[in-house]
């Protein structure tokens, strides 16, 4: 397939616009606070609300399960009803369920106002990408939106600890929740005044069978992978995927056979967007497997403090962020193909580094291997959610938005149960060999079921600190090494798959736009190499609904 040039750039955007984003960012900032806080105050909320193990697991992950499953019917959702409109209610709807959570008497209640958090996220973060997308149309402008956009999710992830901290230190932990509050008031108000509105005037009416059938599907899905991790191959967790996967061919069946589908099959079939989301669970997979256990190796092999651990992660989270906003400009010299791939080689690196860490001294190893291999992270991460964004057409940005945020989810729940595995299979056979002999059965039996195991074995046992120290960092190396290899291999399939795809024009010579910065990013292979739209699709062109362009922007640059 020969390569052409990509699309002209679009309009620029001014001021209006770039404030709109940091209304769009405002969720997604509070969303990774939110998780980093929920880590802190479990503790405490726990002790305060007699809560049992399970009820703490449930408590945790039923928020992801509830937003994995409704991403795909709310994303195609926002395309019928409006993204401003369904921001706009998931806002209201999280203000609404954090003041439960907050005020909870007991762990039911708490799993239940969980349960609304996730339902809310669902309905207002694929709208969040969508008006991005919507808004700059200018490629140039949209890499840099889009960079921005993720980068807020690092941000929070870096501030999280510290708000925590501060938070249970002075107050209950009610108060982790109430955060939420004033921010998504704000949100929804700013909304109203500044938002666009952006919806699809010609969607059919929401196929409610098929709504049931996706989250039978994807709630099994990621709930039997997360339990994979906890149980290894049990009984729950297989069963779960196997009713996942029935649900999945039939939800899939279903889709093909109706005129308005609530996931158009159609948009796999463009070869941009389909490469991108395969890298993006891949690359989520391998991310969140080792992340897990370095977040781990601070607290528990270095011994930092949750606010201490958080902030020897604060430089290998810059160099993500930096990552994010380097991806835009590289992107409009190269091909998005060559740029993803250097990603993945930086990466490699740093998974090389963290392949070699020793439990003895390892700490400013780990920080640089992680440093570097999220740095690299960075560079595939804004440019496959603006290849995902850029390939759909117009009218399904919100199905597409939806797409890519499950994916994520799913690429998450996969890294942690294959790749926490391996580093607990290779825990327990090093702390198995090399457990001291002093040490009675019952107890080594509870030092091999994890670290935290070992932790408490060793306050009766100290003998058994050192050498499960040792086999968790082997499981940390091992992990690393599989996916050092697993990552050259994407490498690979990026620069191969995506060859045909040309880097976007760089815009205005000063590479600055009217209100905010200007980068560049690969929108997508144009119509002469992708062919034309697949049947049942409308062409990749603004639709008629845009918001029209003032007569000032559009005399600007000849673009405009």
């Amino acid at each position: 397939m020969p390569s052409t040039p990509a699309p002209a750039a679009g309009p620029m955007a001014g001021r209006r616009e770039w404030i709109g984003l940091a209304v769009l960012c405002l969720p997604t900032l509070l969303a990774s606070v939110d998780l980093t806080v929920l880590y802190l105050a479990l503790p405490r909320l726990s002790a305060e609300l007699g809560t049992s193990a399970t009820q703490q697991l449930w408590i945790v992950d039923i928020f992801g399960f509830m937003t994995s499953g409704l991403l795909v019917t709310m994303g195609t959702l926002g395309d019928r009803i409006g993204n401003r409109k369904m921001l706009i209610i998931g806002c209201t709807a999280f203000a609404a369920a954090s003041l439960l959570a907050a005020y909870s008497p007991n762990p039911e209640m708490l799993i239940a106002a969980r349960a609304l958090l996730g339902v809310a996220g669902a309905v207002a973060l694929p709208a969040t990408l969508a008006l991005i997308t919507f808004m700059f149309k200018n490629p140039v402008q949209r890499g840099m939106a889009i960079a921005t956009w993720m980068s807020t999710f690092m941000v929070g992830l870096m501030i999280g600890p510290l708000i925590g901290g501060v938070l249970l230190e002075f107050f209950w932990w009610g108060s982790a929740f109430l955060l939420a509050v004033p921010v998504m008031v704000l949100v929804v108000v700013l909304a109203v005044a500044l938002l666009p509105e952006r919806k699809d005037p010609n969607a059919g009416k929401l196929d409610w069978t098929s709504v049931a059938l996706s989250l039978l599907a994807m709630i099994p899905l990621v709930f039997g992978f997360k339990e994979l991790a906890k149980q290894g191959f049990a009984v729950a967790p297989l069963v779960a995927l196997l009713v996942g996967v029935v649900f999945s061919v039939v939800f899939v069946r279903r889709q093909r056979q109706l005129d308005n589908p609530l996931l158009d099959l159609k948009l796999f079939s463009i070869n941009t967007l389909r490469t991108a989301l395969v890298l993006g669970i891949m690359v989520g997979a391998l991310n969140s497997g080792v992340s897990l256990l370095v977040t781990q190796f601070f607290q528990v092999i270095a011994g930092l403090s949750p606010m201490e651990a958080g902030l020897w992660l604060l430089p290998p989270s810059v160099a993500m962020v930096i990552g994010l906003f380097l991806a835009p400009p590289l992107a409009a010299k190269l091909r998005p193909g060559g740029v993803i791939a250097l990603g993945l080689g930086i990466s490699t690196v740093g998974y090389v580094i963290l392949s070699q860490v020793e439990a003895a001294g390892g700490l400013a190893m780990v920080v640089t291997g992680f440093g570097v291999l999220l740095f690299g992270m960075g560079l595939p991460s804004s440019l496959g959610t603006a290849l995902v964004m850029g390939a759909a057409p117009p009218d399904r940005t919100g199905a597409a938005s939806s797409l890519q945020q499950t994916g994520n989810e799913f690429g998450i729940a996969i890294g942690i149960a294959t790749l926490g595995s391996l580093g607990m299979a290779v825990y327990r056979g090093q702390l198995s060999e090399n457990m001291p002999s002093s040490v009675p059965a019952d107890a080594a039996d509870t030092a091999q079921h994890g670290i935290p195991g070992a932790l408490e074995t060793a306050e009766r046992f100290p003998e058994v600190l050192e050498p499960a120290r040792a086999a968790f960092t082997s499981g940390l190396n091992a992990v690393s090494l599989v996916s050092a290899v697993l990552m050259v291999g994407l490498a690979v399939f990026a620069y191969f798959s995506l060859r045909n795809v040309e880097a976007a024009p760089m815009g205005p010579p000063d590479g600055m736009g009217e209100g905010g910065p200007a980068g560049g990013y690969p929108l997508t292979e144009s119509a002469a190499a992708e062919g034309p739209a697949p049947e049942g699709l409308p062409e990749r062109s603004d639709p008629a609904e845009d918001v029209p362009v003032p007569r000032a922007e559009q005399r600007r640059g000849g673009s405009e």
